[in-house]
């Protein structure tokens, strides 16, 4: 407990609340519908129980304000976003925003993996040619660490697999 000065004690309040753990609060039943949902679907989100959602919440809708909340809690920009979206549209369905921010997230990857792969064809393009035009590897070693950002460990790892 802290010890607090009697001639500030007047300016805190000693309020008693449980502190809840989203991961494992499953046993839970709140008496309003709202917190029951926004449990069950954070704690879903955090133990990647898509499954349960999908069968839950299939074709039940949810406010946004919800899925703002919900949102908020995972820390997902993504959700929010799409809350924040569909707020004058009215009820989301959370199957629905989910598949979306899948979506999205694998286009992400796509785009992410084409863009590594553009520079690693780039990387190797140039050790090449500095291997036929001068043999020196170090030339080539500080070229595509200027040129990338790369780090010397990353860059001896390209020399070595493509000179």
């Amino acid at each position: 407990m802290l010890d607090i000065p009697d001639k500030l004690k007047f300016i805190f309040s000693d309020y008693k609340f449980n502190l809840i753990q989203m991961r494992s609060c499953n046993n839970l039943h709140f008496h309003n519908y709202d917190i029951n949902t926004v449990f069950d679907l954070s704690s879903s989100i955090y133990n990647r129980d898509y499954e349960k959602i999908n069968k839950l919440y299939k074709n039940q809708p949810i406010s946004p304000e919800l899925a703002l909340v919900v949102g908020a809690i995972t820390e997902s920009q993504e959700l929010i976003d799409h809350a924040l979206e569909n707020e004058k549209k009215g009820a989301i369905n959370m199957c629905t925003a989910l598949e979306e921010l899948k979506k999205e997230g694998v286009q992400e990857g796509l785009q992410k993996g084409l863009q590594e792969g553009l520079q690693k064809g780039e990387v190797k393009g140039i050790i090449q040619t500095c291997k036929l035009f001068n043999p020196d590897q170090d030339a080539a070693l500080k070229l595509i660490m200027d040129k990338f950002s790369l780090s010397q460990e990353t860059a001896l790892a390209y020399i070595k697999k493509y000179w």
